[in-house]
């Protein structure tokens, strides 16, 4: 680990060995509790990024980076649902309009949870969610894919596209409600137990009070181009999670020999995430990525190996970590990330 020692990651580590981790493998198969999430609440994490003044740790983003790396790497499925959060508290952070003193303090401190609902704006043009302004606020129409934390989070910021290509961010509560109906939770081969839905948008009215952001599709892809295009935190997590398991299968050899390419990338992808211009140098961030992910195979791979037959067990460590390397691959995924590693892959 190479940050400056901060409070929060002694109290992100005490969380992941003392809870997340020991609890792993039940959590895969049932799902994450709110046990857990309430934990998280009052370790003070998931206001990490936020303003002190409002309640939070305003703790530089390596700081962040590294509670993500800790919190993945002992439980996947819990490190999915809060992960969501950060980018709303974000976005409040940086907006001035009324929905900042209305909901920061109480994101910032863990007294809500928020979930993300705009992945599906990154396939633009194509426009699976519409909004519209109508008496003085917005109507939401069409279907959100993929909403991870349903029944855990208590607020949603949610996205939808204009007729003038307009994306326009609100805030609403993570419930059924007029306009709003979610799907069962889906079974998947990885984090089935993040709770994800899929929501069905019909007239969903929100007021312009809960807007916190409205900007040009443009404009906001050129914003969420670092989210993309930087290495994953959680895929450093997993990848030495996998190491931890090599050691203790009785194969140090083969965890060094992993640890020092792992070490190498890591380093160099935080520190391109540092860039003060996040949406330069896309290409050498793009094959970071992919290198990452080419480790983060390899350690789960190995883990499984190391293993044998008993790796298979639904109750085994090794399994489980290969799984959630597998939605790592596609978490976040846009078609520029998809072609950069297919190319790679391709080449290897």
């Amino acid at each position: 680990m190479t940050s400056a020692p901060h409070p929060l990651l002694a109290t992100a580590r005490t969380l992941a060995d003392g809870l997340l981790a020991p609890q792993a493998a039940r959590v895969d198969q049932e799902g994450v509790p709110v046990s857990h999430i309430e934990a998280i609440r009052r370790s003070g994490l998931l206001g990490v990024s936020a303003p002190v003044e409002y309640g939070g740790a305003g703790a530089p983003d390596t700081v962040a980076r590294e509670v993500q790396e800790i919190l993945a790497g002992a439980c996947c499925s819990t490190w999915f649902v809060q992960t969501q959060h950060h980018t709303p508290v974000r976005m409040l952070a940086q907006t001035d309009l009324p929905v900042r003193e209305r909901l920061l303090r109480a994101l910032a401190t863990g007294e809500l949870l928020a979930g993300i609902a705009f992945a599906h704006v990154r396939v633009f043009p194509r426009v699976p969610v519409r909004a519209t302004a109508e008496r003085g606020g917005w109507r939401f129409d069409g279907a959100v894919p993929w909403y991870t934390g349903w029944g855990l989070n208590d607020v949603m910021l949610l996205a939808g596209v204009t007729e003038a290509d307009e994306v326009v961010f609100a805030f609403t509560e993570a419930r059924e409600q007029a306009g709003l109906r979610a799907s069962e939770p889906m079974r998947l081969a990885a984090l089935t137990a993040s709770r994800t839905v899929s929501l069905a948008l019909d007239g969903l009215w929100l007021p312009d009070e809960s807007v916190v952001l409205r900007t040009p599709q443009k404009q906001f892809a050129l914003i969420d181009l670092p989210r993309n295009t930087n290495a994953s935190p959680a895929v450093f997590g997993v990848a030495y999670a996998a190491l931890r398991v090599l050691e203790d299968a009785g194969e140090p050899e083969t965890a060094e020999a992993l640890r020092g390419p792992l070490d190498e990338v890591r380093g160099q992808a935080y520190a391109l995430a540092g860039h003060p211009v996040p949406h330069e140098r896309v290409a050498e961030r793009l094959a970071l990525k992919t290198r990452s992910y080419d480790l983060m195979r390899t350690a789960t791979t190995a883990a499984v190996v190391a293993g044998g037959g008993r790796a298979t067990a639904l109750d085994g460590t090794a399994q489980r970590l290969f799984r959630e390397g597998m939605f790592l691959l596609v978490q976040g995924q846009t078609a520029e990330v998809r072609r950069a590693h297919l190319e790679a892959l391709a080449k290897s």
